[in-house]
Protein backbone atom coordinates (compact mmCIF):
# COMPACT_ATOMS: atom_id res chain seq x y z
CA UNK A 1 0.00 0.00 0.00
CA UNK A 2 1.11 3.56 -0.75
CA UNK A 3 0.71 6.62 1.47
CA UNK A 4 0.38 10.36 0.99
CA UNK A 5 0.58 13.76 2.66
CA UNK A 6 -1.37 16.90 1.76
CA UNK A 7 1.31 19.52 1.14
CA UNK A 8 -1.06 22.15 -0.25
CA UNK A 9 -3.49 24.47 1.53
CA UNK A 10 -6.76 22.74 0.62
CA UNK A 11 -7.30 19.77 -1.69
CA UNK A 12 -10.77 18.62 -2.83
CA UNK A 13 -11.75 14.99 -2.35
CA UNK A 14 -14.18 14.00 -5.09
CA UNK A 15 -16.78 11.26 -5.38
CA UNK A 16 -15.40 10.08 -8.72
CA UNK A 17 -12.07 10.42 -10.53
CA UNK A 18 -12.97 13.62 -12.36
CA UNK A 19 -12.70 17.37 -11.85
CA UNK A 20 -16.39 17.52 -12.72
CA UNK A 21 -17.37 15.13 -9.95
CA UNK A 22 -18.87 16.55 -6.76
CA UNK A 23 -16.57 17.43 -3.88
CA UNK A 24 -17.45 15.27 -0.87
CA UNK A 25 -14.68 16.30 1.51
CA UNK A 26 -11.40 18.22 1.71
CA UNK A 27 -7.85 17.56 2.80
CA UNK A 28 -6.15 20.36 4.68
CA UNK A 29 -2.44 21.05 4.85
CA UNK A 30 -0.72 18.32 6.87
CA UNK A 31 -3.44 15.68 6.50
CA UNK A 32 -2.22 12.15 5.80
CA UNK A 33 -3.94 9.34 3.93
CA UNK A 34 -3.61 5.85 2.51
CA UNK A 35 -3.69 5.37 -1.26
CA UNK A 36 -6.16 2.59 -2.05
CA UNK A 37 -5.99 2.77 -5.83
CA UNK A 38 -3.83 4.78 -8.21
CA UNK A 39 -4.52 5.70 -11.80
CA UNK A 40 -2.66 7.89 -14.25
CA UNK A 41 -4.23 11.14 -13.06
CA UNK A 42 -6.21 10.24 -9.92
CA UNK A 43 -5.85 8.31 -6.67
CA UNK A 44 -8.55 6.86 -4.45
CA UNK A 45 -7.59 7.56 -0.86
CA UNK A 46 -8.70 6.93 2.71
CA UNK A 47 -8.12 9.85 5.07
CA UNK A 48 -5.99 9.09 8.10
CA UNK A 49 -8.08 11.42 10.26
CA UNK A 50 -11.59 10.04 9.70
CA UNK A 51 -11.25 7.10 7.24
CA UNK A 52 -13.24 9.01 4.60
CA UNK A 53 -12.68 7.74 1.07
CA UNK A 54 -12.66 9.57 -2.26
CA UNK A 55 -10.56 10.62 -5.24
CA UNK A 56 -7.85 13.29 -5.38
CA UNK A 57 -5.69 14.65 -8.20
CA UNK A 58 -2.23 13.05 -8.35
CA UNK A 59 -0.69 16.52 -8.77
CA UNK A 60 -2.06 17.67 -5.42
CA UNK A 61 -0.22 15.59 -2.85
CA UNK A 62 3.17 14.28 -1.82
CA UNK A 63 3.74 10.53 -1.69
CA UNK A 64 5.48 9.34 1.49
CA UNK A 65 6.86 6.02 2.64
CA UNK A 66 5.11 3.72 5.11
CA UNK A 67 7.67 4.69 7.76
CA UNK A 68 7.17 8.40 7.12
CA UNK A 69 3.38 7.95 7.24
CA UNK A 70 3.67 6.19 10.58
CA UNK A 71 5.98 8.89 11.94
CA UNK A 72 3.64 11.67 10.81
CA UNK A 73 0.63 10.00 12.44
CA UNK A 74 2.49 9.36 15.69
CA UNK A 75 3.57 13.00 15.98
CA UNK A 76 1.19 14.99 18.25
CA UNK A 77 -1.02 17.20 16.10
CA UNK A 78 -0.66 20.97 16.21
CA UNK A 79 -3.36 22.96 14.47
CA UNK A 80 -3.30 26.51 13.17
CA UNK A 81 -5.87 28.63 15.02
CA UNK A 82 -5.76 31.69 12.77
CA UNK A 83 -8.58 31.85 10.21
CA UNK A 84 -5.89 32.29 7.56
CA UNK A 85 -2.13 32.26 7.96
CA UNK A 86 0.97 31.46 5.93
CA UNK A 87 3.54 28.72 5.71
CA UNK A 88 7.01 29.65 4.53
CA UNK A 89 7.72 27.02 1.91
CA UNK A 90 10.63 26.35 -0.44
CA UNK A 91 12.82 29.33 -1.41
CA UNK A 92 10.98 31.53 1.08
CA UNK A 93 7.73 31.46 -0.86
CA UNK A 94 4.54 31.96 1.16
CA UNK A 95 1.59 29.57 1.01
CA UNK A 96 -1.72 30.34 2.69
CA UNK A 97 -3.24 27.77 5.05
CA UNK A 98 -6.67 27.76 6.72
CA UNK A 99 -7.58 27.29 10.35
CA UNK A 100 -7.33 23.62 11.27
CA UNK A 101 -4.27 22.93 9.12
CA UNK A 102 -2.01 20.34 10.75
CA UNK A 103 1.30 22.06 11.45
CA UNK A 104 2.98 18.86 12.61
CA UNK A 105 3.85 18.23 8.96
CA UNK A 106 5.69 21.55 8.61
CA UNK A 107 8.92 20.21 10.11
CA UNK A 108 8.77 17.14 7.86
CA UNK A 109 8.30 19.39 4.82
CA UNK A 110 10.95 21.91 6.02
CA UNK A 111 8.32 24.63 6.11
CA UNK A 112 8.27 27.51 8.58
CA UNK A 113 5.31 28.80 10.58
CA UNK A 114 5.13 31.67 13.07
CA UNK A 115 1.41 31.96 13.76
CA UNK A 116 -0.87 30.79 16.54
CA UNK A 117 -1.33 27.08 17.16
CA UNK A 118 -3.07 24.68 19.50
CA UNK A 119 -2.47 21.07 20.49
CA UNK A 120 -3.99 18.47 22.78
CA UNK A 121 -7.46 18.15 24.27
CA UNK A 122 -9.00 21.44 25.37
CA UNK A 123 -11.71 22.28 27.89
CA UNK A 124 -15.23 21.79 26.57
CA UNK A 125 -15.92 25.51 26.94
CA UNK A 126 -13.55 26.19 24.04
CA UNK A 127 -15.83 24.37 21.57
CA UNK A 128 -18.36 27.18 21.31
CA UNK A 129 -15.65 29.86 21.33
CA UNK A 130 -13.99 28.09 18.43
CA UNK A 131 -17.27 27.60 16.57
CA UNK A 132 -18.01 31.34 16.67
CA UNK A 133 -14.83 31.99 14.66
CA UNK A 134 -16.61 30.48 11.65
CA UNK A 135 -19.69 32.73 11.80
CA UNK A 136 -20.90 33.77 8.32
CA UNK A 137 -18.68 31.25 6.54
CA UNK A 138 -20.62 30.30 3.38
CA UNK A 139 -22.14 26.84 3.06
CA UNK A 140 -20.22 24.55 0.70
CA UNK A 141 -20.98 20.86 0.25
CA UNK A 142 -17.87 18.91 1.28
CA UNK A 143 -16.10 21.99 2.64
CA UNK A 144 -14.49 22.50 6.03
CA UNK A 145 -12.79 25.91 5.94
CA UNK A 146 -13.99 29.49 6.53
CA UNK A 147 -14.14 29.90 2.74
CA UNK A 148 -16.85 27.23 2.48
CA UNK A 149 -18.10 24.63 4.91
CA UNK A 150 -20.94 22.14 5.34
CA UNK A 151 -22.73 21.24 8.57
CA UNK A 152 -20.69 18.18 9.52
CA UNK A 153 -17.44 19.66 8.21
CA UNK A 154 -18.11 22.54 10.59
CA UNK A 155 -18.64 20.35 13.65
CA UNK A 156 -15.71 18.13 12.70
CA UNK A 157 -13.19 20.98 12.33
CA UNK A 158 -14.36 22.68 15.55
CA UNK A 159 -13.93 19.46 17.52
CA UNK A 160 -10.62 18.77 15.77
CA UNK A 161 -9.21 22.12 16.87
CA UNK A 162 -10.15 21.27 20.44
CA UNK A 163 -8.43 17.89 20.28
CA UNK A 164 -11.40 15.58 19.63
CA UNK A 165 -12.02 13.30 16.66
CA UNK A 166 -15.38 13.24 14.90
CA UNK A 167 -16.27 11.23 11.82
CA UNK A 168 -17.06 13.17 8.65
CA UNK A 169 -20.79 12.97 7.89
CA UNK A 170 -23.64 13.92 10.22
CA UNK A 171 -25.07 10.39 10.10
CA UNK A 172 -21.67 9.01 11.12
CA UNK A 173 -21.16 11.57 13.88
CA UNK A 174 -24.57 10.61 15.28
CA UNK A 175 -23.16 7.14 16.09
CA UNK A 176 -20.62 8.68 18.47
CA UNK A 177 -21.01 9.80 22.06
CA UNK A 178 -23.79 9.45 24.61
CA UNK A 179 -27.43 10.20 23.76
CA UNK A 180 -29.27 12.61 26.05
CA UNK A 181 -32.93 12.10 26.89
CA UNK A 182 -33.96 15.76 27.12
CA UNK A 183 -32.77 19.04 25.68
CA UNK A 184 -32.57 20.40 29.24
CA UNK A 185 -29.72 17.96 29.92
CA UNK A 186 -27.56 19.45 27.16
CA UNK A 187 -24.52 21.65 27.68
CA UNK A 188 -22.80 24.13 25.36
CA UNK A 189 -20.61 22.08 23.04
CA UNK A 190 -22.96 19.09 22.76
CA UNK A 191 -24.14 18.12 19.27
CA UNK A 192 -27.74 18.21 18.05
CA UNK A 193 -28.74 16.05 15.08
CA UNK A 194 -31.69 16.51 12.75
CA UNK A 195 -33.46 14.17 10.32
CA UNK A 196 -35.54 14.42 7.15
CA UNK A 197 -38.96 13.01 6.35
CA UNK A 198 -37.45 9.59 5.69
CA UNK A 199 -35.82 9.54 9.12
CA UNK A 200 -32.27 9.94 7.79
CA UNK A 201 -29.96 12.20 9.79
CA UNK A 202 -28.99 15.01 7.45
CA UNK A 203 -27.91 17.93 9.67
CA UNK A 204 -25.87 18.65 12.79
CA UNK A 205 -25.03 21.70 14.87
CA UNK A 206 -23.30 22.71 18.10
CA UNK A 207 -25.48 23.61 21.07
CA UNK A 208 -24.85 26.97 22.73
CA UNK A 209 -26.13 28.49 25.95
CA UNK A 210 -29.71 29.74 26.43
CA UNK A 211 -31.33 27.45 23.85
CA UNK A 212 -29.28 28.55 20.86
CA UNK A 213 -27.42 26.52 18.26
CA UNK A 214 -24.63 27.37 15.82
CA UNK A 215 -24.74 25.48 12.54
CA UNK A 216 -23.99 25.70 8.81
CA UNK A 217 -27.18 26.36 6.85
CA UNK A 218 -26.63 28.78 3.96
CA UNK A 219 -23.86 30.12 6.14
CA UNK A 220 -22.61 29.44 9.65
CA UNK A 221 -25.32 31.05 11.75
CA UNK A 222 -26.87 31.12 15.21
CA UNK A 223 -30.54 30.19 15.62
CA UNK A 224 -32.93 29.10 18.36
CA UNK A 225 -33.18 25.45 19.42
CA UNK A 226 -36.27 23.91 21.02
CA UNK A 227 -37.86 20.46 21.41
CA UNK A 228 -39.09 20.55 17.82
CA UNK A 229 -35.80 21.57 16.24
CA UNK A 230 -34.14 24.69 14.85
CA UNK A 231 -36.24 27.84 14.70
CA UNK A 232 -34.78 30.24 12.13
CA UNK A 233 -34.49 33.80 13.38
CA UNK A 234 -34.74 35.06 9.78
CA UNK A 235 -37.50 32.85 8.36
CA UNK A 236 -39.51 32.76 11.59
CA UNK A 237 -40.29 29.07 11.31
CA UNK A 238 -38.64 25.73 12.01
CA UNK A 239 -36.10 24.65 9.40
CA UNK A 240 -34.82 21.37 10.90
CA UNK A 241 -36.52 18.61 12.94
CA UNK A 242 -34.62 17.49 16.05
CA UNK A 243 -33.73 13.79 16.18
CA UNK A 244 -31.17 13.35 18.98
CA UNK A 245 -28.66 15.20 21.15
CA UNK A 246 -25.28 13.60 21.71
CA UNK A 247 -22.56 14.36 24.25
CA UNK A 248 -19.10 13.68 22.85
CA UNK A 249 -17.04 15.46 25.54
Amino acid sequence: MKFGLCNLSIVPIRLEASDRSEMVNQLLYGDTFKILEQRKKWSRIRSGFDDYEGWIDNKQFLEVSKEEYKELNETPCEYSTDLVNFITAEKGLLMSIPIGANLSAARFLNHGFEGNRIMGKQDKSLLVKTAVLFLNSPYLWGGKTPFGIDCSGFTQIVYRLCGYRLLRDASEQATQGEALSFIEESEPGDLAFFDNEEGDIVHVGIIMAENHIIHAHGKVRIDRLDHSGIFSNDKRHHTHKLRVIKRIV
